[in-house]
């Protein structure tokens, strides 16, 4: 079962506060996160149900730091759009 836990964080960049303004919402969750899932946790905690979702899987990027080499976390990327009209107020900017 998903839970608000998964989602790590909202996206405002340049290119997100655009889609913003089209009732497009960018949502950084755990790879595991599913769109079934996500559904279920804006219907359970902001009490709407987007009319669509697409995903992305970003790999985590190769990084050296002080010679060492490592890699950053992977995660998935949601474009979550919301029907028309809806806003969530604790997200707006």
């Amino acid at each position: 079962m998903a839970d608000i836990t998964d989602i790590k964080s909202i996206l405002y960049t340049e290119k997100t506060l655009g889609l913003q303004e089209d009732g497009v919402i960018v949502v950084q969750t755990s790879p595991r996160m599913s769109k079934t899932g996500l559904k279920e946790v804006f219907r359970e905690y902001f009490g709407i149900i987007p009319t669509k979702i697409n995903s992305l899987n970003q790999s985590g990027k190769v990084k050296r730091f002080r010679g060492v080499q490592g890699k950053q976390n992977d995660f998935k990327k949601f474009y979550v759009t919301l029907p028309e009209g809806a806003q969530i107020e604790s997200l707006a900017v």
